[in-house]
């Protein structure tokens, strides 16, 4: 990885903003700006005045899901973190350790065969690592405690009956659910939804947008399901289920064709919006499972501008970063960021990304041969 930074332990944003004192909501988050090299310190309340008429946020309308849940393999205790549901019925599943501190520690995976009980009668059998790249997950199948009312009865009944949201150590204690929706998240026909949140929309609140609105910003939803967060070791994200409708397609080629900047709230918009742009930089209505990793030699079609989290220097999000601003922005950016004491993690800081230039002459330098 190009950036080389060390984040204390310190800096990891143990509780969400609106808990570290009276009168705080989520928009008390510090905001990092950077324009190339150039950066500012702003509070994320200040981002209404930092974009123009005319720009669109992509922001994710993914659910987060209570997709942590505690089982028995014999004796033993895990804990089954749900990511990921493929088109055969599967679950892409990372089972971890209780910690004995209310959080869990990674887990060898497997082996093939292992049978895991869940609440309710349920059992989830291991068959296959999800990849060849490492075992740390599984594709699992469920059986037991099936409903009729639902799509993927099992699951659905088990996440909304004995799940709880994904928690890591660096964070202080369980939070209620709705601590891990965001302001656009949207409830699926399916139920389906995250393993994990889409965070970089966390510190929008209902009147932050509608302060972006009366200034002219408009939004495109798009919809992408997030899988668990490769925390334990470098490895690029594994294929996720999402959906560009047409009429995001169409205001994001309206703003790209118009004075516009189009940036994306979250890695995850990144990934949707790429993933239904054609080489000539049109985004397509579109829908299915995307396997694209965005790199700094794929380049971006579309995004102009990325409003992100702070991630850990191994994550493969970085690449995503420097494909978007350049590999020196990124590291003044973090530089920055950790002389400046910013909180990493999902109820952390963020970090907006805006171009240095005119945007379409940046996509033509970047796309135009």
């Amino acid at each position: 990885m190009t950036v080389a930074v060390r984040v204390p332990e310190e800096l990891s944003a143990r509780v969400p903003a609106e808990q570290r004192g009276p009168g705080l909501d989520r928009d008390a988050v510090r905001l990092l700006v950077s324009r190339g090299t150039e950066v500012s310190h702003h509070v994320f309340a200040e981002l209404p005045r930092l974009l123009r008429a005319g720009d669109l946020l992509v922001v994710n309308t993914s659910p987060t899901l209570a997709a942590a849940v505690d089982g028995w393999i014999g004796h033993a205790r895990v804990v089954v973190h749900f990511s990921t549901r493929g088109d055969d019925g599967r679950w892409a599943v990372e089972l971890r350790e209780p910690d004995g501190k209310g959080t869990t520690r990674a887990r060898a995976g497997g082996p093939a065969g292992v049978e895991v009980r869940l609440p309710g009668g349920v059992r989830l059998v291991l068959e296959e690592p999800l990849s060849g790249r490492g075992e740390r997950l599984w594709r699992g199948r469920v059986a037991g405690a099936s409903r009729p009312e639902t799509p993927d009865p099992g699951v659905a009944v088990l996440l909304r009956e004995h799940g709880r949201p994904i928690r890591y150590s660096y964070t202080e204690r369980d939070q209620p659910l709705s601590v891990y929706q965001t302001v656009f998240s949207l409830p699926t026909e399916d139920g389906t939804g995250s393993a994990e949140m889409p965070s970089a929309a966390r510190p929008f609140t209902a009147r932050l947008v509608a302060q972006l609105v009366s200034r002219g910003v408009q939004f495109a939803p798009i919809t992408l399901h997030t899988g668990v967060a490769s925390a334990e070791v470098q490895e690029p994200p594994y294929p996720e289920r999402f959906a560009v409708s047409e009429t995001s397609a169409r205001l994001i080629n309206a703003a790209r064709a118009g004075d516009g900047r189009v940036i994306a709230v979250g890695t995850t918009a990144v990934r949707a919006v790429e993933s239904a742009a054609g080489d000539d930089g049109v985004v397509r209505a579109r829908a299915g499972w995307t396997d694209l990793v965005v790199t700094p030699e794929r380049g971006v079609r579309v995004v102009d501008g990325l409003l992100t989290g702070l991630h850990e220097p191994e994550a493969s999000h970085l690449l995503m970063l420097e494909a978007v601003a350049g590999q020196a922005a990124v590291g003044r950016s973090y530089e920055e960021a950790l002389r400046g004491l910013y909180l990493w993690h999902e109820f952390g800081d963020v970090h907006l990304i805006l171009p240095e230039e005119d945007p379409h002459a940046a996509r033509c330098s970047r796309n135009c041969g």
